[in-house]
């Protein structure tokens, strides 16, 4: 999950972003440490040449020098930041190769959710993407809001229950990345990860095709089941019984999952709750 090591366009944007930030902060942070250093050093008290000057307190030169540098510093940054976090607009199409794949993801407590809707397919903690097309994120969250983001291929951006947030990204090499949620959602949070398998244009429908023979069917009762709070290791697949079934979830026609409880005694008392046992 490294930043600097980007697999897709937009992660590579994100990462020139960062690159040129920190350049550009340095040029504040080495002046200032190596004026430190030279002060230390010319007016120590071994240097006769040293000019002590107890009632000096105004240098038009210095204010000019000391106030020039940061504010023009200051004004490059954010044109930086303004102009590259626009250019990022997350719904903003990201070209691709062949047709886009519409994908629809549910943050869980403490699992993702992931649905094909074209493929009539889902799965949990575990996305499979080809390279190079072009990928349109859906995203909502079952309860309490949450982050979804895999730092090799683009922008963390928040899942919320009762909206929709749209994210394009593309992953231009194969291999295998992780993601995760990066928004604190209560105790299994640490374990919300999921593997990110990109694959061949080639390979997708195979795979596509595999995952449609998956035993376990996706419908309004097997999702209440995953609303339940637990923490799901492995992966599971699902074939889908009705491509509406994200809409519901949006629109909460399916009711939001129960989110986070205070599970110790110190948290009921701090808050007031009585145990209900």
């Amino acid at each position: 999950m490294n930043v600097l090591d980007p697999q897709g366009p937009v992660a590579a944007a994100n990462a020139t972003i960062l690159v040129d930030s920190v350049f550009i902060m340095l040029t504040i942070v080495v002046p200032t440490i190596v004026a430190i250093l030279a002060f230390a050093w010319w007016f120590r008290a071994s240097n006769s040449r040293a000019q002590y000057q107890p009632n000096f307190v105004y240098s038009g030169r210095i204010e000019l020098v000391v106030w020039s540098i940061p504010a023009l510093t200051v004004i490059l940054l954010g044109g930086v930041a303004w102009i590259g976090s626009h250019q990022l607009d997350p719904a903003a199409p990201v070209r691709g190769t062949g047709a886009p794949v519409r994908i629809q993801a549910v943050s869980l407590d403490w699992k993702w959710l992931f649905i094909y809707p074209d493929q009539r397919i889902a799965t949990v903690n575990t996305l499979t993407v080809p390279a190079g097309a072009e990928l349109n994120f859906q995203l909502t969250s079952s309860s309490v809001m949450n982050v979804f983001y895999i730092p090799q291929l683009g922008s963390m951006i928040y899942t919320m229950n009762g909206m929709v947030t749209k994210l394009n990204l593309r992953a231009d090499n194969e291999g295998k990345l992780r993601g995760l949620s990066a928004h604190f959602s209560g105790d299994g949070f640490p374990d919300m990860m999921f593997d990110v398998n990109v694959i061949s244009p080639v390979a997708f429908p195979d795979w596509v095709a595999s995952t449609a023979r998956a035993d376990s069917v996706l419908n309004e009762n097997s999702y209440k089941q995953l609303t339940q709070q637990s923490v799901e290791k492995g992966t599971l697949s699902y074939r889908l019984e009705d491509p509406r079934l994200f809409e519901m979830i949006a629109a909460q026609q399916i009711p939001p999952g129960p989110g986070p409880r205070i599970s110790s005694n110190a948290g009921r008392e701090h808050s007031g709750e009585s145990d209900a046992r």
